[in-house]
């Protein structure tokens, strides 16, 4: 069998291991039935985007024949328990692509949460009303300019969670924000510290960069702190294996690397791999503050 394309080994002893190979075939022959504990991917969404390698334009039937057998490949590899974090978009002339992917995986999974990933936003300070916090008008974030006078800009995608059943329990404090207003704690059974449910709305901006070609080489890839939120939220305690089938440039084993679980990636473009590679050993070589204490199940390398 094919030897993985990269292998690297974090402080706690998670194993990254990324497959320069088709998902589809991958997850076939290389992952047990019920091995991984999360998926977090972002598929082409079909839109023409000048990938290295892949054709990101085929006709809709046939993209959505291809996303159902990803579907059905994840959804045996996944375990009962587990979490399959979808993040999707569209375009302002074709807002029907994520909701056309919903629809297909429908067929085989419980759609459990949907969750906006805000990319950028603009709050009036007459719209928030006496926040002491919020001082003037704010617009914050990064989104691609829209000309034209039909479309509004495009500053948010959707992240699909799904489940096997729809009845998957979550840490939603683990992604908590505080209340902004203190006399609720304690104020009902549920709010005994000073977190509460972030929603499911998530302000996740990029990082502002000035050299494309050199700080961000994949054309469509999420930040960091996508993946890294959708694992805490499915619970730290309960995962030892994350999946990402499109892996890119390593984001979500970046993410994994952070929170000290193992991770395993696809990818069908070797330039990708090796920005991957680089970016997963220049993060290992550098100085990390101490970790988050909290409780994990031990990583399990003989699924990987």
């Amino acid at each position: 069998m094919k030897a993985p394309y990269y292998v690297a080994t974090g402080s706690h002893n998670e194993i990254v291991m990324l497959y320069l190979e088709d998902c589809i075939e991958g997850m076939g022959k290389r992952l047990q039935k019920g091995s991984v504990d999360i998926v977090v991917t972002s598929p082409p969404y079909n839109i023409g985007v000048p990938y290295n390698s892949y054709q990101d334009q085929v006709p809709r039937k046939d993209y959505l024949a291809w996303i159902e057998k990803v579907g059905e490949k994840i959804l045996r590899v996944l375990n009962d328990d587990g979490s399959f974090f979808l993040n999707v978009g569209g375009t302002p002339s074709d807002p029907w692509i994520p909701f056309d992917i919903a629809q297909r995986l429908r067929r085989h999974f419980a759609l459990q949460n949907v969750i906006h990933w805000v990319k950028s936003i603009a709050i009036g300070k007459g719209d928030v009303g006496n926040y002491p916090n919020i001082t003037g008008d704010i617009a914050v974030g990064h989104y691609k300019p829209i000309a034209g006078q039909r479309f509004l800009h495009d500053c948010h995608e959707y992240i699909f969670h799904f489940t096997k059943t729809g009845r998957v329990p979550l840490d939603r404090l683990a992604v908590g924000v505080p209340y902004q207003d203190k006399s609720n704690i304690g104020r009902w059974n549920r709010a005994k510290q000073d977190k509460r449910c972030r929603g499911n709305t998530w302000f996740i901006p990029y990082e502002t960069i000035r050299d494309r070609e050199r700080e961000r080489p994949h054309p469509s890839t999420f930040p960091i702190g996508l993946p890294e939120m959708c694992i805490k939220l499915h619970g730290l305690i309960r995962t030892r294996v994350v999946l990402d089938p499109f892996m890119g440039i390593g984001s979500t084993a970046l993410a994994c690397l952070r929170l000290g679980v193992s991770c395993i990636g696809f990818e069908i473009d070797q330039k990708y791999l090796d920005v991957a590679s680089r970016r997963i050993r220049s993060y290992l070589d550098s100085p990390k503050p101490s970790r988050l204490s909290l409780p994990q199940a031990e990583p399990s390398p003989a699924t990987l």
